[in-house]
């Protein structure tokens, strides 16, 4: 029918997400769910209707995008969540659909920066210098390869704990963004931190440990953020409501 609304799946784990959602939700042309891969137990939901759980690689996400008559894909995931994006690509190619991407742009380094721009996790551990106090903001699924460090000392924040048990050389510090540069300056000083080690994630809501780091003169690992296939892309949710907008004429 030519008056039938569009339905749009949201790749979500990030604020954009929940913003699109409510900014599709106060629009009221569209029907949408937003999916949430089901890693992180405790979220701020976003507005509308939520699923919670993976797909089964690229071929579960088109078997859903079909039975649920999902008309575009909107990939709000994570700047590193490389897998997800290229199964909602070529999920969305497989199902003869659009797909649209919000590319949050990446952290650029300023003057009194000292970045070493490395291109993964296991090169970010080796980088760390013997007897570092680092402090480690990869989040839980990858602090495998720091927890293996045992010639240094590990603050490593996170949302939750992880699967592994901390060994004694490590420090959980389980706390939920945004972060003032307050809470980055009062965090740095009192566990001594003299390294950074960050995912080149962009954003606002953690963005103040690079300038606490900076204030402090203190050298930053930064893990440059994985290749995505092309998409049509936007660098905020207003730019990506367009690209939903005009996807559909």
């Amino acid at each position: 029918m030519p008056n039938e609304r569009k339905r749009v799946l949201i790749l979500g784990g990030t604020l954009e997400a929940r913003h699109l959602a409510g900014r599709l939700a106060a629009d009221g042309r569209y029907d949408f769910i937003t999916s949430f891969a089901g890693r992180t137990k405790e979220r701020s939901l976003p507005a509308g209707e939520v699923r919670i759980g993976g797909f089964g690689g690229a071929d579960g996400l088109r078997a859903f995008i079909e039975s649920d008559r999902i008309d575009l894909v909107a990939d709000a995931a994570h700047p590193f969540a490389a897998q997800i994006s290229g199964n909602a690509a070529a999920a969305a190619a497989a199902a003869g659909i659009p797909c649209v991407r919000l590319e949050r742009p990446a952290w650029e380094p300023r003057d009194g920066d000292n970045w070493k721009p490395v291109s993964g996790i296991d090169a970010a551990a080796r980088a760390i210098p013997a007897g570092a106090a680092a402090l480690v903001t990869v989040g839980r699924q990858e602090i495998g390869a720091f927890f293996a460090r045992t010639d240094i000392r590990i603050v490593a924040r996170m949302i939750e704990p992880p699967a592994m048990e901390a060994p004694p050389h490590a420090e959980l510090v389980l706390a939920r963004p945004p972060f003032s540069l307050d809470d980055e300056r009062a965090l740095i000083a009192g566990k001594d931190i003299d390294i950074l080690v960050s995912k080149n994630s962009g954003g606002r809501s953690t963005v103040n440990k690079l300038l606490a780091a900076r204030e402090q003169g203190l050298p930053v690992i930064m893990i440059e953020r994985p290749a995505k296939p092309a998409a049509l892309s936007a660098s905020c949710v207003e730019q990506l409501v367009s690209l939903i907008d005009g996807a559909f004429g």
